[in-house]
């Protein structure tokens, strides 16, 4: 009988993902556009690990080669125009000095867009899964490409390239804070 249970567990735990997926891609906007306060040693862990995370990742899109012919090529191209976003979104965040701490807030609309990106991606995903679940998905081509492997390896990059160009960004401008900062 307990053996009965576990599909029903796994169904409502579908449910209860796809309900909160909303709620959580509403929390991540509010937070990623929180007013913060940089602390050094979290800034350049930060750094650091997402430093780290740029080989794997890539390694991880070689791997994806062998399902995904383009998986490496998007995941590099995304990986540059997330850079490139990072430099951007260090341009529009608005960085406030305090008496000992520098405090920064990141572009709303730039907050807004990559997790409309995100949103999108996940949207179009259930889409296609349901196409091809249903088997009435067709031919890919032209947009549809964003859908499959190859998209998803490109938004992935396009994020963690804007994740470690600002959090690098964001160390150095605390560093040449504290470094300007006399002394109590």
């Amino acid at each position: 009988m307990p053996l009965l249970l576990i599909p029903l567990l796994v169904l409502l735990f579908a449910v209860l993902f796809l309900l909160l997926l909303p709620l959580s891609l509403w929390q991540r906007y509010r937070a990623g556009r929180a007013r913060r306060r940089t602390m050094g040693w979290l800034v350049a862990l930060n750094a650091w690990a997402l430093l780290g995370s740029v080989p794997l990742f890539l390694l991880a899109a070689w791997l994806g080669t062998f399902w995904s012919a383009e998986a490496l090529r998007d995941a590099g191209i995304g990986l540059v125009a997330g850079v490139g976003v990072g430099i951007i979104g260090l341009w529009l965040a608005r960085f406030e000095r305090g008496d000992r701490h520098l405090y920064y807030t990141p572009n709303r609309w730039l907050v807004l867009a990559l997790t409309a990106l995100v949103v999108l991606r996940i949207a179009l995903g259930m889409w296609w899964a349901w196409q091809r679940a249903s088997g009435t998905a067709v031919e890919a081509g032209g947009w549809q490409l964003f859908v499959q492997g190859g998209g998803l390896w490109a938004v992935g990059g396009l994020l963690l390239g804007y994740a470690t160009a600002f959090a690098w960004g964001l160390w150095g401008r605390h560093r040449r804070f504290h470094a300007r900062r006399p002394l109590p």
